[in-house]
């Protein structure tokens, strides 16, 4: 069984599944629809709009004398100096990767810090600037506030002024009546 699924296999493998089925499809027609190709057998089921459906039929075992399986090489021994060089190899490819990682890390944390130190910078310029507007319209409140109550003192002192006025007006009067 195993021998015949390997026979196949090496016959599909020397003719692709499309290739058998684009000749079937482009022979001319045959009487019963079949199309055969040493073990394969190609049989059209349908025919519609839409497309064609087909059966593959592995037909016989073909012939094992045409194909003789493939020799693999003979496997070589492999000596210790192999095989410590290939984990020495191994072991510096590792060390890389790792350095490679590391220096990946470094650059993000570093990245992080000027993120940061950037945030930080805009932060403290965002406070000094607000500090320095509040500090300025303190002033202003401050100046116009003095500004306002120099104005009432003088609207008092001329109204104290305009009272003695009227005072001794009245006084006069009373004394050039009495």
């Amino acid at each position: 069984m195993v021998n015949t699924i390997s026979a196949y296999t090496e016959k599909i493998q020397e003719m692709s599944m499309l290739s058998l089925l684009c000749s079937c499809l482009y022979t001319p027609p045959r009487a019963s629809g079949l199309c055969q190709d040493g073990g394969l057998e190609v049989k059209s089921l349908t025919q519609r709009l839409a497309g064609q459906a087909f059966e593959v039929i592995l037909g016989a075992e073909p012939s094992q004398d045409k194909r003789q399986p493939l020799a693999l090489p003979p496997r070589r021994g492999v000596s210790l100096e192999e095989l410590q060089r290939r984990q020495e190899a191994a072991e510096e490819r590792r060390k890389s990767q790792e350095a490679a990682v590391l220096k990946q890390l470094a650059e993000k944390r570093e990245r992080e810090r000027e993120v940061l130190h950037k945030a930080r910078q805009e932060n403290s310029a965002f406070s000094r600037k607000t500090e320095e507007k509040l500090q300025h319209k303190m002033e202003v409140n401050k100046e116009n506030r003095e500004a306002r109550l120099h104005e009432l003192r003088q609207r008092l002192q001329l109204k104290e002024v305009h009272a003695a006025e009227v005072r001794r007006n009245k006084e006069l009067q009373a004394d050039l009546s009495g």
